[in-house]
């Protein structure tokens, strides 16, 4: 006969309350319920106080005019474009400088984070004069430092500057030929991704071959070679289907052609050049944290110091590199936000600013824009720890 306090099988019996799977399931249940509670009180006060102070709600403005126009937009805007158009201006532009400041600030950062690790004297110091300047120094001030003391102080229209033929720089932008597009062009896209998939092809394909046999094969030349290469066939089967539009001066500025305004570059520069001192910090921490051993290891088998470099000591060195990378790429996202200093037309400027202003409905456009930024800090976050979990030591 069994024992008072036992089941069946003579095992005593335990209190849900202390069985820890049970505990942690009732908590998370407890405290999502709460969250849950909170966000409908929340919402339910906001939505009676803006009924009773007769202040319109929702996200019905976005269809409405938005009457101003855009320095800069990737697509058709004009005055008589609505606020949901406003908004998606808004957002390419932050996309675009964010985008191209991760890539710049990525090949800045490992070259200056590899330069401050040179035996060379003065390469080493110049790279840490780099570091410790440009990360001591705000980003806004950064900012202003390329808007209003280099950029403001070009020639006028004019008087411009002209580096190569069609190209023009001065105080307005930087203007550049673009090319218009006639029939049969897409193929050259299409010879380029191909390009640019035969050259990942061959880079797997020369890492597998020097592992089996130790023969190094130059990769870099072969991939360049078709990412090139197919294009320039592709262009030339068909004609070269494209011509150039070249700026020209009409009155007092330059029409056509393809333009960077001085806000753009301005917040590019600063926030590539800034993000990559500390990335080349990262950088040098993840080499530094590799054993000497691979190192002379790799020596020993008879690797030159560039092989070594990119085949032993580099793969390594990302799986610490890559976590602080992140974090790096997060702010670089966020900070660009700092664009509004020097009127660039990004998602605070123009949604949080001009948007804001004139139709008064805070609670939207704040959430839209904190919505925005959070949705592209996830994409990064997930993107970057899907990457970190491809590098990381598998367990055997």
């Amino acid at each position: 006969m069994a024992k008072d306090g036992a089941g069946a099988g003579g095992a005593p019996r335990t209190s849900l309350l202390y069985d820890p799977a049970f505990r942690s399931i009732a908590f998370q249940i407890v405290l999502l319920v709460a969250v849950v509670f909170v966000g409908w009180y929340l919402f339910h006060n906001t939505t009676q106080n803006l009924a009773s102070r007769n202040i319109a709600s929702g996200f019905g403005f976005l269809g409405q005019p938005a009457g101003f126009d855009i320095i800069q937009a990737l697509v058709p805007y004009g005055q008589s474009a609505t606020y949901g158009e406003a908004f998606l201006v808004a957002l390419l532009n932050t996309m675009l400088i964010s985008a191209i400041g991760i890539v710049l600030a990525t090949i800045i950062g490992f070259v200056v984070g590899i330069a401050r690790l040179s035996n060379n004297w003065i390469v080493s110091r110049l790279a840490t004069v780099y570091v410790e300047t440009l990360r001591n120094i705000p980003l806004l001030l950064q900012i202003f430092f390329w808007y209003f003391a280099v950029l403001r102080t070009l020639p006028g229209p004019k008087q411009s500057l002209s580096p190569f033929e069609g190209v023009y720089l001065n105080q307005r932008g930087l203007y550049m030929p673009v090319p218009l597009t006639e029939p049969g062009f897409w193929t050259i896209p299409v010879a380029l991704l191909l390009g640019i998939a035969g050259a990942v092809g061959v880079s797997i394909w020369a890492r597998r071959r020097l592992m089996a046999t130790g023969k190094p094969f130059h990769s870099f030349w072969v991939g360049l070679a078709l990412i090139v290469g197919l294009p320039v066939l592709a262009a030339l089967a068909t004609g070269v289907p494209f011509t150039f539009e070249l700026p020209q001066i009409k009155g007092f500025n330059f029409q056509g052609g393809l333009v960077l305004i001085p806000e753009f570059m301005a917040v590019l520069f600063a926030l590539s050049l800034y993000t990559a001192s500390f990335i080349a910090e990262v950088v040098r921490s993840g080499v530094m944290a590799v054993s000497k051993g691979q190192s002379e290891a790799a020596h020993a088998l008879g690797l030159r110091q560039g092989l070594t470099l990119r085949l032993v000591v580099i793969p390594q060195a990302l799986r610490v590199m890559i976590p602080p990378m992140t974090s790096q790429y997060l702010n670089l996202l966020k900070n660009s936000s700092l664009g509004a200093a020097v009127g660039y037309p990004e998602l605070v400027a123009v949604v949080a600013g001009t948007v804001l202003n004139q139709t008064g409905q805070a609670i939207e456009v704040i959430a839209l824009t904190m919505a925005v930024y959070l949705t592209f800090s996830l994409i990064i976050s997930l993107f970057m720890n899907w990457y970190n979990a491809r590098k990381a030591l598998v367990e055997r």
